[in-house]
């Protein structure tokens, strides 16, 4: 089992070296070998499928860790010996990932390249990747007269500043200082994004105790998922961070009191502005059994007092402001397939247009989207104002609910926006449909990661790839012998004991 997801690892960062995009100044190219396969149509998709077989392994070796550890701790009574092989688990699979390239996603590139802007004085809050290249660079597919550091930059984001907070801009910085070296640069991203799992393995147990939740299940299903494996370690995408910042804030307000947790919940904002959902949950947990309407305004105005001014605060001391939140639309400027409002807008959008509606291209699309964020807004603030307070159980289900409103609401939603999710939802006591249903859509959400614009122009691969995706799926999960195979893995994750008192 660790041997099998050790092999995965293994498969997916020799399958990366020819599906990701590089800098055409890397030596690695220089590998006569590497160079021909990457060259060619038939190499990438050699390449794919040397990642999805990797990918396919890990899946595998996840599944028979969590029966693993669901079947242990239930004949040992102990659970602490179930965390230690999850945590040893995700140690081993993801240490071939380590150096690997930025996987599925460009957007590592970008990290290194914002941060290198913060180095050299530019705010990446005022200028793009692109102010780092000579004046008469155009971003071209050769990327021959651009710098290393911005050769493998999209060029979507090429002159776009960057949405992110202080705290991964200001950890770009740091280690751009010692290093302009693209590949490395994205390799200490990495690390940033393995702090966010080191602070899952530590939190999960401990949200998972709150609810009598079996804490060995919850991690492995949180911390070495397809998912997490593919978008968040894979991808470094600074999401990872986020949520482990997100569920140590819980934790800490907890434990520790709320203006701490609302410090963390601050940090946690300071990579990405969601992460301050769990202002939420700290408020929820934080006030006494039955508090009326008026504390709990209060109380929730003080957690978010206290987490904005650690945000601001955060502009502050590393000296690269708060002009971050002007950039906030930056990723609305393109449609993802995964965004409910942006599908149900543009769809109308087409339907006016051709009834002779007279509106503008983008009407219904904006319109939608702003209906589904202040939606999900509301949302939050219905469980803030309106769900049991003094119960550690309600608050982690608050938070979740904030999240999948604000996940499923969102304009723009990509494959690593779900890693949000599965710390709230797998610390629960889900009934074994509930968490059939969240172990399948972590692999689905794992496996297809592949299928995006790293293939160089596959297009055809990728559509053929998303499509034989689709249409396996159904067959996988939903047959009587899927779900059979599906109700073995998941039937010892059933919660054997009543949960504990809060």
């Amino acid at each position: 089992m660790i041997t099998r997801g050790l092999l995965g690892g293994v498969l997916v960062f020799l399958g990366g070296l020819v599906t990701a995009t590089l800098p055409q100044s890397t030596p690695v190219l220089r590998i006569a070998v590497l160079g021909s396969i990457r060259g060619h149509e038939v190499g990438r998709m050699a390449g794919l499928v040397l990642v999805l077989a990797g990918l396919g392994l890990l899946a595998s070796a996840w599944l028979r860790l969590c029966r693993t550890v669901a079947v242990g701790d239930r004949e040992t009574g102990d659970t602490r010996e179930g965390v230690a092989l999850v945590r040893f688990a995700s140690a081993v699979w993801c240490a071939p990932l380590v150096l690997a390239p930025p996987l599925f996603s460009r957007d590592g590139w970008s990290y290194a390249a914002q941060g290198m802007l913060a180095r050299v004085g530019l705010s990446p809050y005022e200028w793009g990747p692109g102010a780092l290249a000579p004046d008469n660079f155009l971003p071209l597919p050769t990327w021959l007269t651009a710098p290393p550091i911005v050769q493998a930059v999209d060029p979507l984001w090429w002159d776009t500043a960057t949405p992110y907070g202080p705290v991964p801009v200001f950890f770009g910085a740091l280690a751009a200082g010692t290093t302009g070296n693209p590949w490395a640069l994205v390799v200490a991203h990495r690390g940033l994004a393995l702090v966010g799992l080191a602070l899952l393995a530590w939190s999960v147990p401990r949200l998972a105790a709150w609810t009598g939740a079996n804490p060995a299940i919850a991690s492995a299903v949180v911390l070495v998922s397809p998912l997490m494996i593919a978008n968040g370690v894979a991808g470094l995408h600074n999401d990872l961070l986020m949520v482990g910042l997100m569920a140590a804030a819980l934790v800490v307000a907890a434990e520790r009191g709320w203006a701490w947790g609302a410090v963390v919940a601050g940090f946690a904002a300071g990579v990405k502005v969601p992460g301050g959902l769990v202002c939420v949950g700290i408020a929820l947990v934080s006030l006494p059994v039955g508090a009326a309407l008026l504390p709990r305004l209060r109380r929730l105005a003080s957690v978010g007092a206290v987490a904005v001014g650690t945000l601001l605060g955060l502009g502050v001391v590393t000296g690269l402001g708060n002009g971050w939140l002007h950039a906030l639309t930056v990723p609305g400027e393109v449609n993802t397939p995964l965004s409910a409002t942006t599908l149900v807008g543009g769809i109308l959008d087409f339907l006016a247009l051709h009834l002779g509606v007279p509106t503008g291209p983008a009407f219904f699309r904006d319109l939608v989207r702003a209906v589904g964020l202040l939606t999900a807004l509301g949302i939050g603030a219905w469980v803030a104002l309106g769900w049991r307070t003094g119960e550690r159980r309600t608050a982690l289900v608050g938070v979740a609910a904030a999240g999948v409103a604000f996940v499923l609401l969102s304009p723009v939603v990509h494959l690593w926006y779900f890693l949000m999710l599965p710390p709230f939802l797998a610390t629960q006591r889900l009934r074994p449909h509930a968490m059939g249903a969240l172990v399948g859509i972590s692999m689905l959400l794992g496996l297809v990661a592949p299928l995006d614009s790293s293939l160089h122009g596959a297009y055809y691969a990728i559509v053929l790839g998303s499509m034989t995706v689709a249409l396996l799926m159904p067959v996988l999960l939903l047959t009587r012998s899927a779900r059979e195979s599906v109700a073995r893995v998941v039937a010892p994750l059933a919660p054997a004991r009543p949960p504990a008192e809060v």
